[in-house]
């Protein structure tokens, strides 16, 4: 039985006939304390995705994909490349706390993608009609999800504005120079320094490298208040990204993400017309994470020898992909345009 984002159930895809998944374990959802997982030298936090998961590696882009039987390798679902090399148990990892379900049926997303591609005018015609469409398929995509308490301490310095008043001289168009007098702006600066703390919950970053972080950002927003605890139900009929970031390295991509937050709480903090941050330094505290899956339906197509990829958020539809641009549509236009302003050109000197 595969997983049916329609029903939100198990459902076999041969009669129809549906199954409720198994109960939900609230305590699933929790986070857990990142110095406890970074500390773990013996394997102990690791495991296998499912008991029966195989996993692929594709020799195109470098992805490996874990999937259940009866669920097959196929084809690469971020670059269309045949998975070639021959499954293996799926190596033991940080075991997903949640999974955000498939909401999006298969042929929404294949119509979607569809609309998307007629939508965009500058690629060239023989898209839709040359382009060989390699499918699209689930994938639920890894994710590293952090909580954490945060001091932080600066110094810096507060501007204010104030204004004087400026002489100057300028011509006077007949060989002399004129005195004149203007306001200029200036600024005042004064130290400042002191502490602001803030309390981040839900800093989500990307673990996978085999999508761009540009349309995975312009995908959300994902509703995460409808995360599940995970099961392995789910990915029956759906394949799972390993994560391409360990969660030490996530944690210091989060760091950058609360430090714009921080930076803005420092502003606000030490007021003016204008602030200069001269040093700031973090502690994070109470730092917690969680593992999560969130389902695209993703797949490639192939133009001219180019793979573009075009990725459907499975909650709400939202497309975001690459497509190639058609020189002689983008000439056209230049055309169009050199033309009209030609013409408009010409009836203003025929007034």
């Amino acid at each position: 039985m595969q997983f049916d984002p329609a029903t939100g159930a198990l459902k076999c895809p041969f009669c129809g006939q549906t199954r409720a998944l198994p109960a939900e374990d609230p305590a699933g959802l929790r986070p857990h304390p990142l110095e406890q997982y970074l500390g773990a030298g013996d394997g102990a936090t690791l495991r296998p995705l499912t008991g029966q998961a195989l996993e692929a590696a594709c020799g195109g882009c470098g992805s490996v994909v874990a999937f259940e039987p009866p669920e097959v390798a196929g084809a690469c679902p971020f670059c269309g490349s045949a998975l070639v090399a021959q499954p293996k148990a799926a190596d033991p990892l940080i075991a997903p706390d949640a999974v955000l379900p498939a909401r999006i049926p298969k042929t929404q997303a294949q119509a979607e993608v569809r609309r998307w591609l007629e939508t965009r005018w500058f690629a060239p015609n023989a898209l839709k009609r040359m382009a060989r469409q390699e499918g699209i398929g689930g994938v639920y995509l890894p994710f590293w999800d952090y909580d954490a308490a945060t001091r932080s301490r600066y110094q810096g310095a507060r501007g204010e504005h104030y204004w004087e008043t400026e002489t100057y001289q300028e011509s006077d168009g007949q060989g002399g120079a004129v005195q004149r007098t203007r306001q200029v702006q200036r600024t005042a600066w004064y130290p400042a320094a002191g502490e602001v703390s803030r309390q981040f919950t839900d800093v989500l970053i990307a673990a996978s490298h085999s999508v761009a972080e540009s349309t995975l950002n312009a995908l959300e927003p994902w509703g995460l208040e409808a995360l599940c605890p995970y099961e392995p139900a789910y990915l029956a009929g759906f394949k799972a990204q390993r994560y391409q970031v360990e969660l030490a390295g996530g944690f210091e991509k989060a760091k950058g993400v609360m430090r714009q937050t921080i930076e803005a709480d420092v502003r606000r903090a030490i007021g003016g017309d204008e602030q200069r941050i001269d040093h700031l330094e973090t502690q994070y505290d109470a730092v917690m994470f969680r593992h999560l899956l969130l389902p695209v339906w993703i797949g490639a197509y192939r133009f001219q020898n180019k793979v573009y990829q075009v990725a459907v958020n499975a909650r709400t539809g939202e497309v975001q992909g690459e497509r190639p641009f058609s020189a002689w549509k983008i000439a056209l236009l230049a055309i169009l345009v050199a033309a009209l302003v030609a013409l408009v050109m010409i009836l203003k000197s025929n007034r």
